[in-house]
């Protein structure tokens, strides 16, 4: 989608962006830590209901979850505005992606090394779909136990497809994720 600036100057591109991964990985807080406005989020509270379905062990004092997606905006340049869609992480809520994806030109998949196979239905899905994605090492208190060579092998992913660490509550690093989706994604075009 291009549009001119209000001031007659060049257009400005703006490109859709989802923000994906499992339960509790931090892409609630990846989209809130970015955005430049106040973000939407569609969040519940957690109740009994999701006893024995969500997995809490590493989640620590989470009290709310997605049920929709998370929206956000960021200006990367004068001319690039991306807007953000974080999906849900349960399984349940997946019937959604297949909307929130359409017309995006990437996705950061988030991933919790210590639940790495929380991450595995994201990846497929992303690689099934074509889609160009970047895989982020979200670290837990600064901890990052594996190096993205180790993820890479452990989730099979070719080396076309960044790795890459982050820590989801710092905008500098959501926002170097981003480029480097965005980086990516125009290359993968290119291709």
């Amino acid at each position: 989608m291009d549009y001119a600036s209000s001031d007659g100057g060049r257009a400005t591109t703006s490109a859709k962006i989802v923000v994906a991964g499992g339960f509790g990985v931090g892409k609630t807080t990846f989209v809130g830590a970015v955005s430049e406005i106040n973000p939407l989020r569609t969040e519940a509270v957690m109740t009994s209901a999701s006893a024995g379905i969500d997995d809490l062990t590493h989640t620590g004092d989470k009290t709310t979850t997605t049920v929709a997606m998370d929206f956000g905006r960021i200006t990367l340049d004068q001319d690039l505005i991306l807007y953000l869609f974080g999906t849900p992480g349960q399984d349940r809520f997946w019937f959604m992606w297949d909307d929130l994806v359409r017309g995006a030109i990437g996705a950061v998949v988030l991933v919790d090394t210590r639940r790495l196979a929380d991450c595995f239905p994201a990846v497929d899905y992303f690689e099934n779909s074509g889609l160009p994605f970047v895989v982020a090492l979200n670290g837990f208190d600064g901890h990052q136990p594996y190096q993205p060579e180790e993820v890479r092998e452990a989730l099979q992913i070719g080396p076309d497809t960044p790795i890459i660490t982050t820590d989801a509550r710092h905008r500098s690093d959501a926002k170097g994720a981003l480029i480097t989706l965005v980086e990516h994604a125009l290359m993968a075009r290119l291709r």
